[in-house]
This record gives structure tokens, sequence and C-alpha cells, in this order.
């Protein structure tokens, strides 16, 4: 995985429109449609395993205590040196089954584990190299083959990472930042992917049963002829589930953001959110930084509200234990999922551009509102103008709420306090589809300062997340102007970015609208590259105006929206 960097998202906020691809390794094959994928649309949550020799050290070399999985290279730690770790590494009290019964507790559908990652250590007994827990480790054990079998066990799907490319204990394998043990780590790549890469992965999805899925990452230094070699091997599997990082535009059939939440999601496309639950994704024994179950259970909802899938992941330490803290969370959030799964699993995404009390879904002529923040005053508003045939808390379906039809808008009546304190779902039944108003800036055609080719300005509100705007080259401040048309109350802005959240690429921005000539500010801020949605007391006027500073080169951005008041 990339080195964690936290983007910081709105909670106050649902955004369901058209997102774009911040993964930099290869856009998604996107098959909405294809039967392999069924499964994993309805599952929504899974269980990622970082686990690997680097939990020996437990985050910390020399004075430094901030490393993870990336502590080889972050460190520069010489493969002489880090081939003594290995023989500390004993997991006696690994066991498989509790790792699942875990899973299942949680609520997660299914598990990915890291196989073998930039490290080069491979977690499974492997015949291509001998750098593995079985013959390099004290364990003598394959846990690969053990949770293989504890899945078919308890009837849970089963997925491995392998990093495809970086390797930086083999001659060849590739280095981000490049290599800093010349005699360790030079050679010929095309060898490495050879004798170690492609037989490896022949292993892995030969030797375990039912593979579900296969996770790539990094795609350093990938060349065509590579990945065609892997590609030919994971064709083999029809039913295998691939994501997008193998590299050199070879897609997949999901696409991975990491440690970020898309503001406006990835309609279409199979996307799937990958997030730790502290600071790293391998085992660090410094790191207290967790986040609670609340923040959880919402960026579940939150997920599950943009049509994509959760994979949350755990470290464990190098005795093979994951972590109390997680473990607590995970059955927290498996309480929640007990009662309120129904509006999760399974369900399509919202038809709402946006709710300021919370986050909803769909399942056929069901919508599940998950409301975040419970109205004082008893009353939910939902914009939609469908006839509702019932309403019931999920909790307590005997339980039955009125309703009231307003212009654009139905009122439920709700009682007092919510049943749940992180978030209660409403279920309201309704007749025919979905009709809720459009957002106020789809296809407007906005005036920009300027624009680094003519006529893209329209990209920002045309809803397809694969075009952008980009102001002049060499200017880095710009601004965007939006007529309604019309005066209208608007309660909420987004901006879709085109970078990852690593990247320290985002903008300066303040959003404002015209009072009579002059120009007031409403809110301002900095984004992170990923994508920014805030909320705001609601504004009611005609023109909007967003002022951009890029914090490098010139401001680009793929979408602008704003959205209206309820």
């Amino acid at each position: 995985m990339k080195k964690t960097l936290f983007l910081i998202l709105s909670l106050s906020v649902l955004v369901h429109l058209t997102g774009f691809t911040q993964n930099g390794s290869g856009e998604a094959s996107s098959k909405m449609n294809d039967p392999k994928m069924t499964w994993w649309k309805e599952a929504k949550f899974g269980m990622f395993i970082h686990w690997g020799v680097y939990s020996v050290p437990a985050g910390k070399y020399g004075n430094i205590n901030t490393y993870g999985e990336w502590i080889m290279n972050s460190a520069k730690i010489p493969v002489v040196e880090y081939a003594k770790f290995p023989p500390q590494f004993n997991p006696t009290k690994f066991n498989a089954e509790e790792w699942v019964l875990l899973a299942k507790a949680a609520g997660q559908r299914y598990i990915v584990i890291t196989s073998k990652h930039h490290d080069g250590f491979a977690m499974f007994k492997s015949d291509a190299d001998k750098f593995n827990i079985y013959d390099a480790t004290p364990f003598k054990r394959d846990p690969l083959r053990e949770l293989a079998d504890a899945c078919k066990k308890y009837s849970m799907k089963l997925g491995f990472y392998y990093s495809q490319a970086q390797d930086w204990n083999h001659k060849g394998g590739a280095a981000s930042g490049g290599h800093w043990d010349k005699e360790g780590q030079e050679g010929s790549m095309e060898e490495y992917m050879d004798k170690i890469a492609i037989p490896q992965v022949k292993e892995i999805l030969s030797k375990y049963g039912d593979v579900a899925i296969l996770w790539w990452d990094t795609p350093t230094n990938m060349t065509p002829e590579m990945t065609k070699k892997l590609i030919a091997i994971v064709n083999q599997y029809p039913n295998l589930i691939t994501n997008n990082r193998l590299g050199a535009g070879a897609g997949g059939d999901i696409e991975t953001p990491e440690q970020f939440i898309p503001a406006t999601g990835f309609p279409g496309r199979n996307w799937e959110v990958c997030m730790t639950m502290n600071g790293h994704w391998g085992y660090n024994a410094y790191d207290e930084n967790w986040k609670s179950t609340k923040e959880l259970l919402i960026k579940l909802i939150d997920i599950a509200s943009k049509g994509g899938n959760f994979l949350l992941n755990v470290g464990p330490t190098a005795e093979g234990i994951i972590p109390e803290v997680c473990a607590n969370s995970l059955k927290e959030m498996g309480e929640w999922l007990k009662i309120n799964g129904e509006s999760i699993y399974g369900v399509q995404p919202s038809p709402f551009p946006y709710l300021s009390w919370g986050r909803a879904t769909q399942k056929g002529q069901k919508l599940f509102l998950h409301v975040l923040d419970w109205p004082k005053n008893g009353k939910l508003f939902v914009p939609m103008t469908n006839i509702i045939t019932k309403a019931y808390l999920l909790q307590y379906p005997q339980i039955k709420l009125t309703t009231k039809s307003e212009k654009e808008r139905v009122v439920v009546n709700l009682p007092k306090y919510g049943p749940d304190k992180v978030a209660s779902v409403i279920v309201l039944e309704f007749k025919g589809n979905p009709s809720v108003l459009p957002v106020p800036t789809r296809d407007i055609i906005p005036t920009v300062s300027s624009e680094s080719e003519p006529n893209t300005a329209k990209n920002l509100f045309n809803g397809d997340p694969k075009d952008k705007w980009q102001a002049k080259k060499g200017e880095n401040k710009s601004w965007i102007e939006v007529d309604l048309k019309k005066s209208t109350s608007i309660s909420c802005f987004s901006i879709v970015e085109p970078w990852h959240p690593w990247d320290n690429r985002g903008h300066k921005f303040a959003l404002q609208y015209k009072d009579g000539t002059k120009w007031t500010t409403i809110i301002e801020g900095k984004t992170k590259g990923s994508g920014h949605t805030e909320s705001f007391a609601p504004i009611k006027a005609q023109l909007f105006r967003l002022n951009l500073e890029a914090f490098k080169d010139e401001p680009i951005i793929n979408e602008f929206m704003l959205f209206r008041a309820e």
C-alpha cells in the first residue's frame, strides 16, 4: 500500500453523482453486469489483512517508531540486515478460525490478505523462493493454507494481495524511489518477473482452492509485456476478480480509492475503498490513533450510499494476534449490522444528490434513510415526490411512522429520539422510481477566468468524471462563475479533483455568492487533492463563484457541484 496519509472528509453531506478515477494505475474495466461480480457487489464489507515479517520490528527501526509495512524502504534497510527479521518471526498465537469468525462477527463478507508485500517476503510456502514464512522462520506453517481452510469451513470468500512489481528483497524487483542496496537489489526486472512473481502468482491461484480476488499493488516500472504474462495467468480463472493496480493500463474489475472516500463515488463502475483503522497498514505498536467505531460505521454507510465497498484493514502482531482495539470495533460494527444489515448488503446507491441529515441507500421499492443527525423537531425532510406506502424504523418495524407529502418533498414524523446512537435507519416504501430534483448546476455552462483548452469549462457540469477543466498554463489562480438562472437556496458544494491524497496537491478555495453588486464569501478553506465536500447555512442567490488557487501549477478540477437546501 501507499505510505499512509489521511484525508479528513466531511461527514455532514451525502453526494451521489459521478466520480473520478484517483488510483493512477489504469481505469477499472467496470464490468458492472458480469455475473462474477454479483457476490462482491452484494457483500459491501470486507476485511483487509496486512501481515508480514515487518510485524517483527513493529514500526520501529533505530530511533524512529513511525514505520509500518514500508519499513524496509522508508528506513533504507539493506537486504542482509532485513534478513535478521524472519528468524524472529514465530506467530504461534495465529488462529485462522478465530480470524474468520471475527470477520463474520463484524458482518464482513470477504477477506483479502497479503500473500507477499513489497518487502518480498511470502506469507505462504512457496516452491518458487525460500524467502517465505514456512522456509525462513521457525513457524514452519503455511498460514494461507490454514486461512483458506477456515474460509471454506465458514463460507467466507478469500482473496490474496500480491505485490507484483515492488520487491525489495529480490534482485530486479522494483522499488519506489529507486534501489538503496545495489548489491542486494540491482538486477533484471524481467528475470525477477519470470523467476519470482509469475511462479508465485501461479502458486497462490492454484494451491488454495477457489480464490475470489487477486489484489495487485503499486505497478512500479511495469511494462505491457510484464502485464501480459500475468493477465495470461489470470485469464485461466474466469471467476477471479482483480483490481486496477496491475499496471501499464491493464485495468481490472474494481477501482481502489485508498484512505479516502470519493466525494461523489464512481457511478457505473465497481469500486472499493481500502482504509486503515489507525495510521498504518502493517502492525505498529506505537500508533494509538485509532478511528472510533462510530467513525468506521459512518464511513461504511457513506461508501454504501455511493455504491462502493469498504475493505477495512487490520494489521496483526508478530505473534499472530489482531489487535484488541480492532477486534472490539469490528464486533461493534457487526452488532449494528445485525440490526441494520438490510440497509447495507446488496443495496443500490442513494438517489439523492444531497441529504443534510445523513445518507440513503435503496433496494427495489425501499429506501433506507440513515439518519446521522436526528431532527430535534421530529420532522425528517426527504426531497422526493413519490407516494409513500409505508414508513417505519428498521430496528422496530412494528412501529409505523406517518408521512406527509409537500411540494418537492416528503415529511416523515419521527419519535423524539432515534433508536441508535450512531445511525438510526428509517425505511420508506414507495411507488415508482425515485423522483428527485436534479443538481442545480447540472449541464450549466459556466464562465471561467481562463481555460487551457477551448470549450472545456462545460466539463465541470456535464457529469462525466473523465473530463476536466484546467486554467490556462502558468496561471496559479482562477475562478469559476455559475448562473443558476433563478434565485436558489444552496447549502452544500462539492468539487472532484484528479489527484491522490498522498500527492500533496490541492487548492485553496473560496465559495462566494453575488449580493447585489458585490461578491460575498460563504466559506473558504483548503482541499487535499482528492475532492472536497462541505455544507453551510443556506444561501439564496442566483450567481455563485468558486475562487481557486492551486498549490502546484494551475487549478484543475473535474466536477463542481452546488446542492439545494432541503
